[in-house]
C-alpha cells in the first residue's frame, strides 16, 4: 500500500492503562505515529472513555480502586495525545466515543462528552458490544442517539458483525446511524441490503478481525466485502483491535489484494468513498478529498 488512505479504526486500550494519565496520552500519540507509518492521512479512532477512568463511572471498570481520573479527563488526555501526534507526523486524527451495549447507564454521559468536545477532536458517537442487547430492552442508548440527532452529532453503530440483520435495521432506523460498523450479516436480508445500497450507507469493514473473531468464514475468498465490492457499495477497510490482533491497515489491504482480488483502482474508489463518508466538517472533508484526488491523479470529474 503506497497511496494515502483513510481508516475508521477501533483501538481498545487494555485495562492495565486505566487510570494512568501519562500512559493514556502517550498511547494516543503513538497511535497516530503508527497510522502515519501505514500511509494513513486521516484516521478516526474509537474508544470507551469509561473503560479508562477510575472515578465518576459506575461501576468502576476492571475492579480498580477508585481514583481521580474521570471519563471527561480521559477524553481530554486522548485529544491532547492525538493533537501532538498530528503535529509530529503530519496526519489528521479524530476520535469517536463508544457507548457499550451492556452499560446503557453510560450512554448519556457519552453524548454529553461528544457535545463538550465536538470542536476539540471528537467527531461522533458509537455503540459497541454484545449485539444481542437491543435498544428496546436498553433504552439508554436510544435516548443518547436521539440527543445526538438533535444536536447534530455524527453517529455510527457496530451492527451485523455477528448479530442478525435486525440489529443493522435497528441501528439505521432507530438510532439513525450514518455508518454501520462491520454490517456483514446485512447480506442475509436482501431487501435491507438493497435499501442500504440505495441510501449509500457506509460500511466499516475489518477483514482481519472478522476472521479472528469468527464473525466471517475464515476463507477470505468468501468474505462479505467481496459482495460489497462487486455491488460498488460504500465501504472502507479498517483495522479492528490492532493491539489484540497484532494487525495493521497494511495487513488488511494486503489480504484484500491477495485473497479477494482487490485492485489498485478499487482501493482508490473505497478511499474516496471513505473520505466522502468521514465525520469531518464539510470544509475539511473537501480538503481531504482534494488531497486524495491529487495523490491518485484524479479530478473530481473522473471520480468513480
Amino acid at each position: 500500500q503506497t497511496a494515502p488512505s483513510l481508516s475508521f479504526c477501533v483501538c481498545p486500550w487494555l485495562f492495565c492503562f486505566s487510570g494512568d494519565r501519562e500512559a493514556i496520552k502517550r498511547i494516543a500519540y503513538e497511535f497516530v505515529e503508527d497510522k502515519a507509518k501505514e500511509g494513513v492521512i486521516y484516521v478516526e479512532v474509537r474508544y470507551s472513555p469509561h473503560f479508562l477512568a477510575n472515578t465518576k463511572v459506575d461501576p468502576i471498570p476492571w475492579q480498580q480502586e477508585e481514583g481521580d481520573l474521570s471519563p471527561d479527563e480521559v477524553v481530554r488526555l486522548v485529544n491532547e495525545g492525538l493533537r501532538q501526534g498530528e503535529r509530529a507526523f503530519n496526519i489528521k486524527a479524530r476520535s469517536i466515543l463508544c457507548c457499550m451495549r451492556h452499560m446503557p447507564s453510560w450512554s448519556m454521559d457519552i453524548i454529553e462528552l461528544c457535545k463538550t468536545y465536538r470542536h476539540q477532536g471528537v467527531v461522533a458517537i458509537d455503540l459497541a458490544g454484545d449485539e444481542s442487547l437491543n435498544c428496546e430492552a436498553f433504552p439508554g442508548h436510544r435516548m443518547a442517539y436521539e440527543e445526538a440527532v438533535r444536536c447534530g452529532i455524527h453517529r455510527t453503530v457496530h451492527a451485523g458483525e455477528v448479530g442478525p440483520p435486525s440489529v443493522v435495521k435497528e441501528a439505521v432506523e432507530v438510532l439513525k446511524a450514518e455508518r454501520v460498523g462491520h454490517g456483514y450479516r446485512t447480506l442475509q436480508d436482501q431487501a435491507l441490503y438493497k435499501q442500504l445500497l440505495a441510501q449509500n450507507m457506509h460500511f466499516e469493514i475489518c477483514p482481519i478481525s472478522s476472521k479472528l473473531t469468527g464473525a466471517c468464514d475464515p476463507d477470505f475468498t468468501k468474505h462479505p466485502v467481496i459482495t460489497f465490492r462487486n455491488d460498488q457499495a460504500n465501504y472502507s477497510l479498517n483495522t479492528d483491535d490492532p493491539l489484540i490482533f497484532n494487525s495493521t491497515l497494511n495487513l488488511d489491504y494486503n489480504t484484500a489484494h491477495k485473497y479477494m482480488g482487490f485492485t489498485e483502482e478499487e482501493f482508490k474508489r473505497l478511499n474516496i468513498k471513505s473520505a466522502e463518508s468521514c465525520f469531518l466538517p464539510e470544509e475539511e472533508k473537501r480538503e481531504l478529498l482534494q488531497k486524495l484526488y491529487k495523490a491518485y491523479g484524479m479530478t473530481r470529474s473522473t471520480v468513480f
